[in-house]
């Protein structure tokens, strides 16, 4: 088959925060992409306002380099940035669709870890050729011989017997920061002996396969992401598989229903650096944006008019969180925000299946309610962020596992956790796991005080799990979970074992009630916060909720005395994060989201609605 030898397209991946972004980074500088002294901000690619403020990938990015070769030769390459982190698993499977190999990223001291698990399996279910980067070896806590045997060990965990040959992988160690990376072994903590990423793009073109073709096949180009113009409108983000696609050319459209439209392209994008320039064609291998289709999906193939042939629709993981989303419904609702109502809220959902895979939206019994399913909890919160900047006002509800039947048999979904802990709180993150149904599957000791514990866990104990760990091991602890497929329903257990302080009136709180308030337990408001029948208000030690006067004034007299004044010393509020309040919330708790606030709420507001609810749970 003939190939395209000056064209290369490479996925990057690795686990979260092991410099995917940083090394993209470096690519393009030294590829020329930017003016010298030209001032372009650090982690180029992560363009969301929310990807820059969490210091994570959230969507799969296109950028492409053109790279001088030793021999003198220009050639393109295109790379793909794709999220580390297992909840944008989808953009990561639409990623490695339009590559003909990977880079994997691996941090010299932390080594492989779940996520790196959860790429590196979706880059050899697919049987790409893989490049391995030791990057950070410059760290001074890097342990590049021990990294390089876990990987080795992690490819052998996940290699079928007839894959062997993949074991054949080139190595590159390299200091993404720095821009360096070499072929030969640095010492621990030491930089690559290469002033340049030159060893990087060598091992690129020798070990990532250039794209091939049929001479002579009809057009074929497989659309794996979406985009917009607010010139042009949609766009669609394909790859050429086979034929040629040019500005104005009339191809058929395979929707994914199976239907076959015929359209014309507007406008036809290539990708250079970051910046999409019109072209006028594309040929078998290149990664382009078009024009003109309004209605476009992910998964959908544009073939020729005469005789088309479509190319499989694209397959996701099946999500394992799920978690309702309504209008809001407290009595302060349209307090803030802008976009308040049932259909608009459908609206922004349905635009969101469009450009996102991994996502679906089912109905409830209510019908300003939706369940909306996902990867996990930090994907769905990241959706109700953006939908909250977009100035929705929303009711959360608490995150919930996905259950599936399995020969008759309720399977829930299991994870892969773990944690980097110090080796005093080992007893203690034990004894959490085993509240949660864990089991230990694997532990390490790397000999500097520090442990490394693996658990399979029932996806639903690691709801609201986060927040306990940290304060169980004094902010010290590191953990990370992947998905491991599903297991027989473990049977129940608690995972809160504190109660709420909840408020039994509308009001603005007091300091003088919050005094007496603070013993009680945590406080979450601060003196002149709005209130409400039914708000949470704080935590209660134990493991009932407390009903509360939050608003309580004190009672003026005419008797002055000079010390009954004073200042009543107030303990600063707990102030959470909107993943902190989803993970707090109990089983009949809720969110109430807004542009500018988020409550803690009880689903039923009533303190007699409340009491029903008990005694019917009692009695059923």
């Amino acid at each position: 088959m003939p190939i395209r030898e000056d064209l290369r397209n490479v996925a990057i991946i690795a686990h979260v925060d092991h410099g995917k972004t940083t090394l993209v980074d470096a690519m393009l500088w030294q590829s020329g992409a930017f003016r010298e002294g030209s001032d372009v901000d650090n982690r180029v690619m992560d363009s969301m306002d929310l990807e820059r403020e969490k210091g994570i990938t959230i969507l799969a990015k296109n950028t492409a380099v053109r790279h001088r070769r030793p021999d003198g030769t220009e050639a393109t390459v295109n790379i793909i940035d794709t999220p580390g982190h297992a909840d944008f698993g989808g953009e990561v499977e639409r990623g490695l669709e339009m590559v003909d190999g990977v880079v994997l990223l691996v941090d010299s001291s932390e080594g492989p870890l779940p996520q790196t698990r959860f790429v590196l399996r979706k880059a050899l279910a697919k049987k790409l050729p893989i490049i391995v980067v030791i990057n950070k070896v410059d760290r001074p806590d890097a342990r590049i011989s021990a990294v390089v045997d876990d990987v080795y060990g992690l490819f052998m965990d996940l290699l079928d017997d007839d894959s062997a040959d993949i074991l054949d992988f080139p190595i590159v160690f390299a200091s993404a920061k720095a821009g360096r990376a070499s072929m030969t072994q640095p010492e621990d903590g030491g930089m690559p002996d290469s002033p340049d990423l030159e060893p990087l793009f060598d091992a690129i073109f020798q070990h990532i396969p250039a794209p091939s073709y049929e001479e002579g096949a009809v057009l074929q180009a497989h659309v794996t992401n979406l985009d917009a113009s607010p010139y042009l409108g949609r766009l669609a983000l394909l790859r050429v598989i086979n034929g040629e696609l040019r500005r104005g050319q009339q191809v058929a459209w395979c929707k994914t229903d199976g239907t076959v439209q015929t359209v014309k392209l507007t406008e036809l994008l290539m990708t250079e650096a970051l910046e999409r320039k019109p072209a006028e064609k594309a040929g078998p291998g290149d990664i382009v944006a078009i024009a003109g289709i309004p209605d476009i999906m992910i998964g959908e193939t544009l073939s020729d008019p005469e005789n088309p042939q479509p190319l499989p629709l694209i397959h996701v993981d099946e999500p394992s969180i799920s978690m309702t989303i309504g209008i809001n419904t407290s009595p302060l609702a349209g307090r803030s925000g802008k976009n308040l109502t049932a259909r608009l809220l459908k609206n922004r959902l349905d635009q969101e299946l469009i450009g996102n895979v991994s996502i679906r939206v089912l109905p409830t019994d209510r019908p300003d309610t939706w369940e909306v399913q996902g990867r996990g909890e930090l994907q769905l919160a990241i959706l109700v962020e953006m939908m909250r900047r977009e100035s929705f006002e929303l009711t959360v509800g608490k995150p919930q596992v996905v259950t599936k039947l399995v020969d008759g048999k309720v399977h829930e979904p299991i994870e892969r956790l773990t944690v980097d802990v110090p080796e005093e709180f080992l007893g203690t993150v034990t004894q959490l796991m085993g509240l949660r149904r864990g089991r230990m599957d694997t532990m390490v000791n790397h000999g500097t005080g520090w442990v490394r514990l693996e658990f399979l866990v029932p996806a639903r104990g690691l709801i609201g799990f986060r927040t306990e760990f940290l304060t169980e091991t004094r902010g010290t602890g590191i953990m990370h979970h992947v998905s491991e497929g599903y297991e027989p329903w473990a049977g129940d257990f608690r995972t809160r074992p504190t109660g709420s302080l909840v408020a039994d009136r509308q009001g603005v709180v007091t300091s003088y009630a919050l005094f007496s308030l603070q013993e009680r337990g945590t406080m979450f408001v601060a003196p002149g916060a709005e209130v409400y029948e039914g708000m949470i208000v704080g935590e209660n030690p134990r493991a009932e909720d407390m009903d509360v006067n939050p608003t309580k004034e004190k009672k003026l007299t005419n008797v002055r005395s000079s010390t009954a004044d004073e200042l009543e010393r107030l303990i600063p509020p707990k102030v959470m994060s909107m993943e902190q309040a989803l993970e707090f919330c109990a089983g009949d708790e809720c969110l109430e989201v807004t542009p500018d606030f988020v409550r803690i709420r009880k689903v039923a507001l009533s303190a007699n609605d409340r009491a029903k609810l008990r005694n019917r749970a009692k009695k059923g």
